[in-house]
Parts: C-alpha cells; structure tokens; sequence
C-alpha cells in the first residue's frame, strides 16, 4: 500500500486571485507563488462560499455552508460537534496541526487539530455579532476608511508580529517533524496535514518599508470599475457600515492602499517561499501536497468598495493552487470550484472516507487534478453585518445569480462582462433563466426560515456576550500549551542523544 501523502496548506488573509500574476497581475512581485502555479494544478474560477473571515474558514473546514454549520458571521458558533477534514484525517492516521488564523469562534479551539502551535490574532467571543434589527447602526468594531485614508509604509504591525511568529513555529514545527522521522521515533513515520495560516495582506493597508520599496509608486494600477458606477442596495448598505460614504478617498489615498496591498502580497510570498524552502532542506517536498489558497478576497477600490461582504468577483473569488508534479501534471481549471469542495478533496487525498451521515455541500476536486472532468457549480450565502435578510448565489457555467429577498435580483454574464458591468436579471432575453433560477434557490433555501435562524441566533448572543462582560471574564482565545521542561536542553536529559537528535541531517547521514 503506497504512503499516504503530507499534506502543507498555505493560506493567506483577503488575497484576491487578480492581485496576483497567476491570474494575470501585472504589477505583483510573486515569485514562489508563481512558482506553485508554474508547477501545480491552478484553479481559474475557485470560489469562497461566504465572503467573510469566520464563515469561509468553517465552510472549509467542514464542507457545511454556513446555513447548515451555523457559523453566520464572525461572531458565531463553530460547534465541536461538526466533523471537519482535520478530524477525518486524523481518523486516517494523520498527524494534524495548525499554526495562524482560523478564526474558530467559541470554546472548542482545535475542531480536530492534534495540535495548534499559536493563538489566533482575532478574538473568539460574541463581541462581533451582527445585528439585523439595525441595519443602520454602525458597530465600534466595523471596518472604517482609515485603513485606506491612512495607508502606506510602517516599521512594524501587530499583523507582521503574528505572521512571523506563525511562520516561524510552522518552519521548526517541520524540522521537528523531520528530525524525528530521522532519528526514528515511534508515530513519526505518520503523515502530517499542517496549515499554516497568515494574516496578511488583510487590512489595514500598511506593510514595512522593504516591501513598500519593492513597488515604484506609479506602476500601482488603479480600479477598473469606478466608483460612480451605480451600486446595488447592498452595495449601499456596504458603503454605509465600512463608513465609505462618510470618508471620501483621494486618488493618492487608493493608490496607496493598492500599493502596501501588494507589498504585503510579496510578504506573503516571501513566507511562502521560506516553508517551501524548509519543505526542501528536510527532504518532505519529495511526497508533500501543496495547497495554496485564501479565505476570501478583496474588493481594494472596485466600484469605490474596499475589503469584502459581497459577491462581486474581487470580494468572494479566491486564489487556489494544488501543487504535486509527481501526481498531477500542471494545468488549468475553468471550473466553478469552492471552499467547500475542499474537504472531500483532502479527504480523497489522504484516504480518509467520510461517513454518508457526513452531509458536506462540497465534492472532490481529484477528477480536476487529473484532468478528467470534475464539476462546474458553486453555491454561497452571506449571513452577516451589512446584511438584512439572507443572500445567496448561484455560480455555474458563465453565469453568477444573486438572490436576496430585500434586494433585486443580480445576473451576470461572466465570461462577456467579467467586471460585472451589466446587470441582465430584467433583460427580457434572460426571463426563462430568471425564472429557473429563482425556482432552483426556492428549492434549496428556505429562506425565510434561514433569516428567523440568523435573527433569533444574533439575538442569544447579544444577551450571553453582555452578560459574560460582567464579572470574571474567562477567555475562549486559544492559549498554546508549552511545556519548557521539555524544550532545548535540560538536566534530565541525555544531552548526547539529544544533541545528535536536534541535528538534522544526523552526522553521517
């Protein structure tokens, strides 16, 4: 029976794929990631399933859309009791861990990782829930401008902080792995699946001098789509909570943001580039799978919207690369894929079958890593703050249908009117499509059921949040265990064994 394969998923924060030159950018500074692409199997249409932090990471995680998981927004439960890819590979005989953001909210920090070598940089309580009884009430925690209006080149950010702390406990973590496969440990032959999770190049808009100096400050392109283009209502609604409409931006202001967005792209890569690397120097790259993905993208000036929470191509597309030459020889895919496909995907890969009373919305991805068809269909909703009932949509063939119950319909040709330009729901032309549309989003969602579950479950939190702010608070943040004793050199250990151990490669190996 042949191995079963490491596993390494390197995730970014609001990476959108037209940011980067696999996609097509032309200004980005990318080279290990278009190395990955150059070698990997490159997804041309992946898509997240709810364009927000915590909701996509659960959808990933579980193959659930957030109506079936009940992680609405970024304040909602992630049940334990939600299988996820990390449980069901640990019952294949994966090592599992994680290192960076997941955004998991509630008591429950691990959700199938045997190990999580960092805290999460967001927090993991109720403080951010939305409130659709209020949909013009701004939060203290919602995004404003300042991340645009004060963009540009820093020494230092709580963001670099975290993400190098998480690479660098990735990198050891993999050394670790390696040293004692070397050495010959017991349980160390056994395949690992690690994430490692960045927060960059999420906002806000500021990244140290040396890759801001990395982008002369006239090559930054501008957005395509202007910002006078008339929006859709909830496009309205984002301008009004992201406090867009209150905040004008200059022309240098967005470049600016555009700038340090792709410096942090470069940061990223560079990161990326250093677990590459480590995966070379221990030897894993031989019989590793390589993931490169993101949580959602971002809007960085189109239509003069910024970050994320809609369905408009920039915000809920998502950069995916599989990379394993020795498997899967490099190629494209046209497809419609998702997050949600995700789960299946890892879980085909590493042999790990998911029980039938498993319902996951995702399917496999291995009939598109080998060229031999595969689906082309993808289905979304998006429950959170700049909302007031839910929103779905549909992706398949060339054709993206929005469908809210508060909103007109949205229909759009992608393949002639990829910047989303033409809006073809009342194009009599389009009625029958219409039609069958609304038919087929009636049939999957109850709708008006899904928002009393959003309500009454904004509602329970808002009460528990307020209350577990009065008296002794205790934290759901997840704290790594450490135990020094055990680390480096201690006085009970057999310091030549362990000295010959910590090498890598062994002397005379």
């Amino acid at each position: 029976m042949a191995r079963q394969p490491d596993i390494l998923i390197l995730m970014a924060d609001q990476l959108t794929p037209g940011a980067l030159p696999a996609w097509g950018n032309t200004v980005a500074r990318t080279p290990h990631i278009d190395r990955l692409a150059a070698e990997g199997v490159v997804f041309d249409a992946a898509y997240c399933n709810s364009p927000l932090c915590a909701p996509s990471r659960a959808v990933l995680m579980t193959g659930m859309l957030p109506s079936a998981s009940g992680v609405y927004d970024n304040a909602a439960d992630f049940s334990p009791q939600l299988p996820t890819w990390a449980h069901h590979l640990r019952l294949a005989g994966y090592r599992t861990v994680l290192a960076g953001k997941m955004h998991f909210c509630g008591p429950d920090q691990l959700h199938g990782f045997e190990e999580r070598l960092t805290t999460d940089i967001y927090p993991a309580d109720y403080g951010w829930t939305p409130d659709w009884t209020r949909p013009l009430e701004r939060a203290e925690w919602f995004h404003s401008m300042s991340s645009v209006t004060e963009a540009g080149p820093c020494v230092r950010t709580n963001q670099v902080d975290f993400d190098e702390e998480v690479s660098f406990v990735a990198r050891r973590r993999l050394f670790d792995l390696a040293r004692q496969r070397a050495a010959g440990v017991e349980g160390a032959e056994a395949p690992f699946c690690m994430v490692v999770s960045l927060t960059h190049p999420h906002d806000p808009f500021v990244i140290p001098q040396e890759y801001w100096n990395r982008y002369d400050d006239a090559a930054i392109d501008m957005p395509r789509v202007p910002a006078e283009h008339v929006p859709d209502p909830h496009s309205a609604r984002l301008r009004h909570i992201n406090a867009i409409d209150a905040t004008p931006v200059t022309q240098a202001q967005i470049r600016a943001a555009r700038h340090a967005y792709y410096g942090a792209c470069s940061f990223v890569d560079d990161h990326v580039g250093a677990m590459l690397e480590t995966l070379r120097e221990t030897g894993l790259d031989r019989d590793t799978i390589v993931l490169l993905l993101a949580d959602h993208g971002e809007m960085l000036g189109e239509r003069g919207l910024w970050y994320k929470m809609s369905f408009f191509e920039p915000s809920c597309r998502i950069p995916l690369i599989v990379h394993a030459p020795a498997r899967f020889a490099p190629h494209r895919v046209s497809q419609a894929v998702s997050s949600a496909d995700i789960l299946p995907t890892l879980a085909a890969l590493g042999g790990a079958p998911v029980p039938p009373e498993t319902p996951i919305e995702g399917r496999s991805l291995v009939p598109h890593l080998e060229g031999t068809g595969g689906h082309d269909e993808v289905f979304a909703e998006y429950l959170a703050e700049g909302a007031v009932a839910p929103i779905v949509m549909i992706r398949r063939g060339r054709w993206k249908f929005v469908h809210c119950p508060a909103d007109p319909d949205q229909l759009y040709d992608l393949a002639a009117d990829p910047d989303e330009l033409h809006n073809l729901a009342d194009d009599p032309a389009q009625a029958a499509r219409v039609a069958a549309l609304r038919q087929e989003v009636a049939a999957r969602w109850d709708l008006p059921a899904l928002d009393a579950a959003v309500l009454a479950s904004q509602a329970r939190r808002h009460i528990v949040n307020t209350a577990l702010r009065r008296g002794a608070a205790t934290s759901w943040d997840h704290q790594p265990r450490r135990d020094a004793s055990r680390e480096y050199i201690r006085s009970h250990m057999d310091l030549e064994m362990l000295e010959a151990m910590a090498r890598f490669p062994r002397q005379g190996t």
